[in-house]
């Protein structure tokens, strides 16, 4: 198991409900791969440094998680998918 570390920006138009159940079925999608949360960070709703797909802005969120090398392909696959995240980016810790 390694440890990960992923960033998303989530896009801005969402309602906060949302956003909420979003941020959880990232969290849940770890876990359904065999890996563990070990920490969440919401940073809330901040200013683009430059437009992604005419977006202004987004939601930040920040998943820190051990799982399987195998494991990390299949979530970034899965998270490409999901049209409500703008950008992802997991690192190896």
């Amino acid at each position: 198991m390694n440890n990960y570390e992923g960033l998303f920006i989530i896009k801005p138009d969402l309602k906060e409900e949302d956003v909420k159940n979003l941020f959880k079925a990232l969290a849940d999608g770890v876990t359904k791969n065999g890996g563990a949360v070990t920490k969440e960070e919401s940073w809330g709703k901040k200013q683009l440094v430059y437009p992604v797909s005419k977006f202004k802005e987004g939601y930040y969120y920040k998943l820190d998680f051990t799982a399987p090398a195998n494991a990390v392909t299949k979530l970034e696959a899965s998270y490409k998918l999901n049209q409500d995240i703008l950008r992802t980016m997991i690192t190896r810790r």
